[in-house]
């Protein structure tokens, strides 16, 4: 008799803990605001340097990169002679970029550009016809 009241209580606290979590989970839905995304304005470029770049003077490019407007400050590679860095395409592009950057400083360099094959080639590697991807950007709306 007592084990059968210990098990209803049990059986009640998990139903009442669920329900609330469930509650929890429709007013998060209904009331989160959608995230918006700054990425379809983002574009990667590239500078490719004649030099070798040493820590020093990788410190002192992004120095110089990270004072143009329009770039973001996190992100910029540098990798044996190239800097490859993110920029708001709204703001500013890579000629203005390289430009500035070159007027900073006395740097022997030249800006990369996409051979015109490439250029209008896309790049997103998922197949967007894919029932798997439709799934997860359908999951990807109702959440957002």
């Amino acid at each position: 008799m007592k084990i059968n009241k210990i098990v209803k209580k049990g059986l009640w606290a998990v139903l009442i803990t669920g329900i609330l979590f469930f509650a929890i989970l429709v007013f998060h839905i209904i009331t989160a605001k959608p995230t918006v995304y700054e990425s379809p304005n983002l574009q990667v470029s590239r500078i490719d340097f004649k030099e070798n770049i040493d820590s020093a003077y990788a410190k002192k490019i992004c120095a110089d990169l990270r004072s143009i407007k329009g770039l973001t400050t996190d992100s910029i590679i540098v990798k044996r002679n190239v800097v490859v860095y993110f920029h708001n395409n709204k703001i500013t592009n890579s000629k203005k970029v390289y430009d500035e950057l070159m007027s900073k400083g006395n740097y022997d360099a030249q800006r990369y550009i996409l051979p015109a094959g490439l250029a209008n080639k896309e790049v997103c590697p998922v197949d967007q016809n894919s029932y798997s991807y439709k799934l997860s950007k359908k999951i990807n709306q109702f959440f957002n």
